[in-house]
């Protein structure tokens, strides 16, 4: 078998999508675009599977024809349901590459070597588990995540880039084993879907009935009798088993459902938390890197935050708790009168997940005078406002549409994000700022990539009509650890949005890196430090002067 599989994604039309058909609404169907992702793998067969079609807002770009390179990640050889075959964090080490200095030059880097072993104590042969390392400054708030070379060999060379004098220290820590690995793959390329949603039907005499619904007609389990819901504007599809007695156009309101059962015990084993997100046992002593010419600290450059800088890696590093950019001369906003001097005369529209409601809630918590509204709506989707009249400031988050977890809420406030971009003029005084990805590792790519290619055709077309419009990309930061929502699905969801947006004139926020940076724990929800400086980066490309 070779890695990485072929992906094969194609535009067709709704006669030849492999869907049954089977009710009154198929009609709705019609003039479709559906697309497939197959992961060959001789050793798993797998049969023909029905998807949902899917109507494109516009052609897949480039960027996204091609997911193998994308996605692509070594492959684990054999079952991997050994336990105590698959990679260790007790007994994987790692050590300096060359040998130990008494300093180390500022702007210099540091690469060390790591040697993955079983729970048996014996090297692996072969690459595939995910490691995240960082270098870390604790006495300065200092923090800049290091780069992993997988030689698919067992080993790895790690390379930490000195960015501040002082004392610094590694740090390595195993997210999951080449073994765990292998089981999120497996789930992402058999699974239709890991959840399920609720949807809540209400007849004229205020009676209620609750089915439930999916991205895919077969995942309501009544795919003989199902209702089908098409977005007008992004030709987004939603299925939801029929009600006993009420009719499809009686939908009033959606939450989350259940989370299903994936895995196999011996599954369960690789991604129980003993052996996952681990650090490794201490491989290297701190070191010290030396001033150079009375700088302490490598500098960001001078040119202003603007759409469409090229993303360097690492995108840049912590420290006294500040973010430092290496793309763009980033700006610091620490009093309330600074962030109303930039916000004066804007309307900033937030779409996206909960991870960016945080920022929404750290501008409304820092700002006094920025009031929000009640708009009498279900908190955790929206929609949110807070507005500050005396600078002309109005700040809206919504939540994306569908597929969407969360506590009940109303069918009609879950409006997609191309139906939001489409109703925006844009101009100067507008800004978009999109947060996707945390709520569709649950799903194949391939759900995602359509999504995007959606949003990437009305981002372009809000930015022909309007190029002076401002859209910030959140890119997904790190958190879950589970076959539900793991970092390295995160991962591979941050891939899929920096190359749909890529020849796009958008900004991006790394939030991805910023939560790798520092001595603090993973969590879906980052604390107010890191979230501050997210909000900072977006500012600094608004007001980058």
């Amino acid at each position: 078998r070779q890695w990485p599989p072929q992906f094969s994604v194609t535009n067709c039309t709704s006669n030849s999508c492999d869907m049954t058909q089977k009710n009154s609404n198929s009609r709705d169907l019609m003039e479709c675009v559906c697309q497939r992702v197959s992961w060959p793998d001789s050793a798993v067969p797998l049969s023909p599977r029905p998807r949902p079609a899917r109507k494109s807002s516009g052609s897949l770009p480039p960027q996204l024809s091609d997911l193998t390179h994308l996605l692509h990640w070594p492959l684990t050889p054999g079952d991997g349901g050994d336990l105590l075959a698959s990679t260790s964090p007790e007994t994987s080490t790692y050590h300096l590459k060359g040998p130990v200095q008494a300093s180390y030059a500022l702007g210099g880097y540091l690469e060390a070597i790591l040697v993955a072993r079983d729970h048996r104590g014996r090297p692996k042969t072969h690459g595939g588990d995910l490691f995240r390392t960082k270098l870390l400054g604790p006495d300065l708030k200092a923090g800049v995540p290091g780069d992993v070379q997988d030689l698919e060999n067992g080993t790895y060379l790690l390379s930490f880039p000195l960015f501040w004098s002082g004392q610094a220290q590694v740090q390595v820590r195993l997210i999951h084993s080449s073994e765990a690995v292998g089981v999120l793959r497996r789930i992402w390329r058999d699974q239709w879907a890991t959840v399920d949603f609720m949807g809540y039907f209400r007849g004229p005499t205020g009676y209620e009935e609750t089915v439930t619904c999916n991205i895919n007609p077969l995942l309501t389990g009544e795919e003989e009798s199902t209702c089908h819901y098409r977005d007008e504007d992004s030709g987004e599809l939603w299925f939801c088993a029929r009600p006993p007695t009420l009719p499809c156009d009686s939908l009033v309101g959606h939450s989350s459902g259940r989370y299903w059962n994936v895995t196999t015990p011996q599954e369960e084993a690789l991604l129980l938390w003993n052996v996952t997100d681990k650090v490794l046992p201490q491989g290297i002593s701190p070191i010290w890197v030396a001033k150079e010419s009375d700088r302490s600290l490598v500098l960001s450059p001078k040119q202003l935050c603007h759409p469409g800088i090229p993303g360097p890696k690492p995108s840049g590093f912590f420290h006294r708790g500040v973010w430092h950019s290496l793309s763009c001369s980033g700006r610091s906003f620490s009093t309330v009168d600074s962030i109303l001097g930039c916000l004066a005369g804007h309307v900033i529209h937030m779409m996206g997940d909960s991870t960016l409601r945080q920022w929404w809630e750290y501008l409304r918590d820092t700002v006094p005078s920025l009031k929000p509204m009640d708009l009498h709506v279900t908190y955790q989707t929206g929609p949110l406002m807070a507005v500050e009249t005396t600078r002309n400031i109005v700040l809206h988050w919504r939540a994306h549409g569908w597929p969407l977890r969360s506590l009940r809420t109303p069918v009609a406030s879950l409006h997609s994000v191309v139906q939001e971009l489409g109703g925006l003029a844009g101009g100067p005084h507008t800004v978009v700022v999109l947060g996707l990805g945390a709520h569709f590792t649950t799903f194949p790519p391939s759900v995602f990539v359509q999504r995007l290619a959606g949003i990437r055709a009305a981002v372009a077309a809000l930015l022909a009509r309007e190029p002076h419009t401002l859209v910030v990309i959140k890119l997904a930061n790190t958190g879950y650890k589970s076959v539900y929502g793991s970092d390295w699905f995160t991962l591979q969801v941050n891939r899929l949005l920096r190359a749909a947006f890529a020849d796009l004139r958008v900004a991006f926020v790394d939030a991805w890196e910023m939560t790798s940076s520092l001595a603090l724990p993973d969590r879906i929800h980052p604390g107010r430090l890191i979230v501050q400086n997210e909000v900072d980066s977006l500012l600094s490309f608004i007001c980058p002067t």
